[in-house]
């Protein structure tokens, strides 16, 4: 579906030369002499190199035409992890280079965006919180919860993450899937 560029938005999946792409960004320029112009900066889905276009604000560019469905994660089978349709119960493999660097962040029966092209899975989006366990951390050393420092520790998934220091061992606590980072301690 072609659409003007200054319409395009960050996570809309584009198709340029036969390729998809990914939108990182997209920013539209009004000089005050000339034409207005919007940059988009994108991601190739199939080997992840990051371009970046200029096109005419008015200039059309090919909106590829993207399935986007609620999937839960049910397990990995060899490469490939298997999500499950939740409206039709239809399996569906998505390649590891899909889910990148949050596949550590994969849990069985986790709702997670897929986007489907031609039957082909080329993105994913995990929820923004997951909560975790800590697997293992330093002890707290008394004192030491006064100052605003955090410590290093290991989640049960394998991932590193920094926590406060009156987090130990056992600790249940909620992170961000797109970096890591610590948010709280979980809610029993």
């Amino acid at each position: 579906m072609k659409v003007i560029a200054s319409s395009v938005r960050k996570g809309n999946i584009l198709e340029v030369d036969g390729q998809l792409y990914t939108v990182l960004s997209a920013e539209s320029f009004f000089p005050g002499k000339g034409t207005p112009t919007t940059q988009i900066d994108m991601r190739r889905l199939s080997d992840g190199v990051k371009t970046s276009q200029r096109y005419k604000t008015t200039e059309q560019v090919e909106r590829a035409f993207v399935e986007d469905r609620e999937h839960t994660y049910l397990y990995k089978e060899g490469e490939s992890y298997i999500f499950m349709n939740t409206e039709n119960y239809e399996q569906i493999p998505v390649p590891p280079d899909v889910i990148g660097d949050q596949a550590i962040y994969l849990q069985e029966g986790m709702a997670c965006q897929v986007s489907v092209f031609e039957g082909q899975a080329v993105a994913i989006v995990l929820p923004a919180r997951i909560v975790v366990e800590i697997a293992e951390t330093e002890p707290t050393t008394k004192g030491q919860t006064a100052s605003s420092s955090y410590k290093p520790a290991i989640l049960t998934n394998g991932a590193r993450t920094m926590v406060p220091p009156h987090i130990d061992v056992g600790t249940k606590i909620v992170i961000m899937t797109v970096d890591g980072s610590y948010v709280e301690r979980a809610k029993s």
